[in-house]
């Protein structure tokens, strides 16, 4: 399955390149969520490790930002609330990209959760 094989390969690349979390300024919602969640960047990577195949929600979608790689998008319930996250793979031999990190905005749809 596509899903699975993304994550397999995400996750072996989180560990060994590491992790970018986007926190500009531009859209300032990841960084207030990892504020009002009390979450360092240290426990959102512990959090991507944690993804599952049922967490999936959308992807693979278009790069239109970095035109790295496709973006994956996945749900995670964090102390509460549900959290909305867009990943990518980045660049070859580089750090895995967390493109969104941020309270769900609107209902999001688990193809795979049962």
């Amino acid at each position: 399955m596509e899903v699975d094989a993304f994550l397999r390969d995400f996750l072996f690349n989180l560990e060994i390149w590491g992790l970018l979390i986007r926190t500009d300024r531009t859209n300032p919602r990841n960084i207030e969520t990892l504020l009002a969640l009390d979450l360092s960047r240290v426990q959102v990577k512990d959090i991507l490790k944690l993804l599952r195949t049922e967490d999936y929600s959308q992807g693979p979608l278009p790069d239109k930002l970095y035109h790295q790689s496709p973006m994956w998008v996945f749900g995670k319930m964090v102390k509460g609330k549900e959290i909305y996250i867009k990943i990518q793979m980045g660049p070859p031999n580089s750090s895995t990209i967390c493109i969104s990190f941020h309270f769900s905005e609107f209902n999001m749809s688990y193809p795979f959760k049962k």
